[in-house]
C-alpha cells in the first residue's frame, strides 16, 4: 500500500445572505426594483410612491450596486403579468442581459400565481440573474430548493383568490340589489349629476338619437359613422375616428331606454381575466327604469327587431360562404326586391345604351348562373318606385288625413296661417312619389311577378 500522504485543504466559507443579495460582490452588480401596488386608491398610491423612494435611496447608499431602473406597475393585478407593463418590461431587459438582480419587497408583490412565479424565476436564473425578496430575504440564485419558494407563492396565490372571491361575492350582491355602476367615459349621452346619479346630457344624447333615427330610416352602420367623420363629431373620448362597435353597442345598449341589465360578462378565470359573455352561466339581473331615457321603448324594440332583421338577410352572392348578407343602406330596395321565381334578391345594375345609362334591377340567381337556373323578369328602376308609390297612396284615406291636418292646425302659434297654408295645399292635386325611407319604415317584401307586376307586403 501507498503511504497516505498529507494534503493541504483550504475551506471556502459559503456565500451569507448578505452577500448573496449582492452588497459584497466583487464587481458592481447592474440593480433592478420592482414594485407594484393593485389599485389606484389614495391609500395604495401612496404605498407606491413610497415603495419607488424607497428603492432609489436602498440602491443609491449600496457601493456594490448600480441602479438600472425602478419597475413600478400601479393598479394592476399579481395574478396576471399581461397587462403589467412595466413587469414585463424588465423582464425583457433581462434577457437583453442589462441586468444582473431584481430586488422586490416580497413574493406577492413579484407575482400571485405560482406556475408563472416559478416559471419566471427558473428562465431569470437559467440567464443568471437572481429576484431577492426582501421580506422573505430569499434570492433565488442560493436557494437550492424551489420547495419553500413554491409554498410562499401559493400561499400568495390562495390570499389572491380569497380576496377575489370577497370582492365577487360583493360586486354580485349589488347586482342582486340592483345596484347599477355606471362608467360615464364611456357612456355616450349622459353625465354624473349632482346626486351621483345619471343625468342627461344635451348635445351628446342628440348624437344617440341621430344614431338610433338613423339605423331606423335604413343607414348602415357604416354610413352613420362616415356621416360623423365627414361632419368632424367627436367620440366620447375625443377621438376622431368612429368604431362599428361602439356604434353597435349603443344600438343595442338598453340603458339608452333608461333600464340596466346587470352582470352581462363574468370574469372566468383568476389569472386569465377573460372576460366572458354571461348567456346562462350565472344570474342576470335586469333593473327597470333606474335613470332618465333618451330613447323610447318602442323607438328601442324597432331598433332590436331590425338589428335582427338585417342579421337574417340573404346572401347577396350565390358563391357567399355564409349564406348570410351584409345589409346595404343605400337602396331600400336592395333588401326588399325578392324574385317571385326562385326567391332570391334582386340586385341594381346600370345597363349603358346608346341613348344613355339605365337603372334596372335583375335576379341575382339569374346574374350569376345564367337564364337556364332562373327566368326572372328584368324590372326598370323607375316602374318599380311608381308601383310602390302608388300602392302606398291607395292605402291612404286622403279626407280623414286632411281632417287630423286641420285639427292639429289649431295647436300651432299661427293658427289661422297654418290652417290658410293647408287647404290651399288641398285645393292641389295631391301627389305622392317614392321615398326610400318610407319604403323601409312601410314595406316588408316586394315581389317581382312580372315587369310591371309586383305583391307588396307590409309589416
Amino acid at each position: 500500500m501507498s503511504e497516505s500522504r498529507n494534503l493541504k485543504v483550504t475551506k471556502i466559507l459559503p456565500e451569507t445572505e448578505e452577500s448573496a443579495s449582492g452588497s459584497f460582490h466583487a464587481q458592481p452588480i447592474r440593480v433592478a426594483a420592482y414594485c407594484r401596488v393593485s389599485t389606484n386608491s389614495e391609500e395604495q398610491l401612496s404605498s407606491y410612491q413610497s415603495q419607488v423612494e424607497y428603492y432609489h435611496e436602498k440602491i443609491k447608499i449600496n457601493p456594490a450596486w448600480v441602479l438600472v431602473r425602478i419597475y413600478a406597475d400601479q393598479g394592476s393585478s399579481g395574478t396576471a403579468t399581461k397587462g403589467r407593463k412595466e413587469f414585463n418590461r424588465m423582464i425583457r431587459a433581462c434577457r437583453q442581459g442589462k441586468i444582473d438582480l431584481i430586488i422586490t419587497k416580497s413574493v406577492s408583490r413579484f407575482v400571485r400565481n405560482t406556475l408563472d412565479g416559478l416559471d419566471y424565476i427558473r428562465q431569470l436564473k437559467e440567464l443568471g440573474i437572481g429576484v431577492y425578496f426582501e421580506k422573505e430575504n430569499i434570492n433565488t440564485l442560493t436557494l437550492e430548493n424551489e420547495l419553500v419558494l413554491t409554498f410562499m407563492m401559493s400561499a400568495a396565490q390562495a390570499e389572491s383568490e380569497s380576496l377575489s372571491g370577497n370582492i365577487k361575492w360583493g360586486i354580485r350582491k349589488n347586482f342582486k340589489d340592483g345596484k347599477v355602476n355606471y362608467i360615464y367615459s364611456n357612456f355616450l349621452g349622459y353625465r354624473e349629476g349632482p346626486d351621483g346619479q345619471p343625468e342627461i346630457d344635451p348635445e351628446e344624447a342628440e348624437l344617440v338619437r341621430r344614431i338610433f333615427s338613423r339605423y331606423l330610416q335604413g343607414q348602415s352602420v357604416a354610413k352613420i359613422i362616415t356621416d360623423f367623420e365627414a361632419e368632424g363629431i367627436k367620440t366620447i373620448r375625443g377621438k376622431e375616428k368612429w368604431r362599428d362597435g361602439v356604434v353597435r353597442h349603443i344600438l343595442s345598449n338598453e340603458k339608452y331606454m333608461g333600464d340596466a341589465l346587470l352582470q352581462k360578462t363574468f370574469i372566468s378565470d383568476l389569472f386569465t381575466r377573460r372576460s366572458v359573455k354571461n348567456v346562462g352561466q350565472l344570474p342576470r339581473y335586469y333593473v327597470h327604469d333606474c335613470h332618465p331615457a333618451i330613447i323610447d321603448k318602442d323607438t328601442f324594440y324597432r331598433v332590436q327587431e331590425e338589428i335582427a332583421r338585417r342579421a337574417s338577410l340573404p346572401q347577396r352572392s350565390i358563391h357567399g360562404k355564409t349564406g348570410r348578407s351584409k345589409h346595404s343602406g343605400k337602396y331600400a330596395l336592395s333588401n326588399l326586391l325578392t324574385c317571385g321565381n326562385c326567391g332570391a334578391l334582386y340586385r341594381r345594375v346600370t345597363w349603358t345604351r346608346p341613348e344613355g345609362k339605365k337603372i334596372v334591377w335583375r335576379c341575382l340567381r339569374r346574374i350569376e348562373l345564367g337564364k337556364k337556373t332562373c327566368d326572372s323578369p328584368t324590372v326598370e328602376e323607375g316602374v318599380v318606385h311608381d308601383a310602390i308609390a302608388n300602392r302606398i297612396k291607395s292605402e291612404i284615406d286622403f279626407p280623414l288625413l286632411q281632417e287630423a291636418l286641420l285639427d292639429a292646425a289649431q295647436l300651432a302659434s299661427d293658427a289661422a296661417f297654418t290652417r290658410a297654408a293647408l287647404e290651399e295645399l288641398f285645393s292641389q292635386r295631391l301627389t305622392l312619389e317614392y321615398d326610400d325611407i318610407l319604403a323601409r319604415q312601410l314595406i316588408q317584401k316586394v315581389v317581382v311577378i312580372d315587369e310591371d307586376r309586383f305583391e307588396i307586403e307590409y309589416k
